[in-house]
C-alpha cells in the first residue's frame, strides 16, 4: 500500500485535470431488462453532497459507510456515504462535510477536503449529488446519528481494488428485473449511487495503489 502523504498529493492532481466521469461512473450501473420511465429532470434537481472520507489504519486505508435506518424519506436501509441536502448559504463541500459530522460525529473542522468528484444525477430521487474526498488525519470516535443511521462500517482500498470485489446479481427492483453491480466488503453489498461514485474514485487511484 502506498503511503497516505504520496495517496492525498496524487489524488489531488489526478482530480484537477479530467476525471474519469460518467463511463467510469456507469459501470456500476443498474441495467433494467425493460424500459423504465423517469418523472425526475435534470431540469429539478435537489442538490446534495456526499464525503469519501480516507482515514489511515494500520498498513492500509479505509473509508467510512452507513447503513441507513427505515426512517429517512429516500434509500430506506440501503448502504451510503454520509451526506444529504444541500442547504442555502453552505458550499457544497461545507454541505459533505457537515453531514458527516451530524450522521457519525466526526468534527467538520477535522476533515480536510481534497478534491471533488463528478456530480451524479439520481433518476429515482431527483438529487444531484456531488462527491467530496476527504481526509482524516486524527483518529476520532465515530457515533451514529439513531434517526439516520442503523450501521457505520469501514471498507479498505485494499478490498475496493480487489477484482473479487466487483460483482453482479439479478434483483427485481419496481417489479422490473435488474441486473445490478455491486462492491461486496465483508458482508455488505454497495451497490446504486454509491457504488458508482465509488467506480469513479476506483479509477481516480488505480495507478497510485
Amino acid at each position: 500500500m502506498i503511503d497516505t502523504y504520496t495517496l492525498i498529493e496524487k489524488l489531488k492532481d489526478n482530480c484537477t485535470g479530467d476525471l474519469p466521469g460518467e463511463e467510469a461512473q456507469n459501470i456500476m450501473l443498474a441495467k433494467p431488462r425493460a424500459d423504465i420511465t423517469f418523472q425526475d429532470t435534470t431540469e429539478h434537481t435537489i442538490p446534495s453532497a456526499i464525503l469519501i472520507l480516507l482515514y489511515p489504519d494500520k498498513n492500509d486505508i479505509i473509508f467510512f459507510l452507513t447503513e441507513r435506518t427505515n426512517k429517512v424519506p429516500h434509500h430506506k436501509g440501503q448502504i451510503s456515504f454520509p451526506g444529504g441536502s444541500w442547504e442555502t448559504g453552505e458550499h457544497l463541500h461545507e454541505t459533505a462535510t457537515r453531514e458527516t459530522e451530524e450522521e457519525i460525529g466526526i468534527p467538520a473542522d477535522k476533515i480536510e477536503i481534497l478534491c471533488e468528484l463528478t456530480p451524479l444525477f439520481v433518476k429515482f430521487t431527483g438529487y444531484m449529488i456531488h462527491p467530496f474526498v476527504g481526509y482524516l488525519a486524527e483518529k476520532h470516535n465515530i457515533v451514529a446519528q439513531p434517526d439516520e443511521v442503523s450501521e457505520i462500517f469501514s471498507a479498505s482500498l485494499s478490498e475496493l481494488m480487489n477484482p473479487n470485489s466487483l460483482q453482479t446479481e439479478l434483483r427485481t427492483i419496481r417489479g422490473i428485473p435488474v441486473d445490478v453491480p455491486f462492491f461486496k466488503f465483508g458482508e455488505y453489498k454497495v451497490w446504486g449511487a454509491t457504488a458508482m461514485i465509488l467506480s469513479e474514485f476506483k479509477h481516480c487511484i488505480e495507478d497510485i495503489i
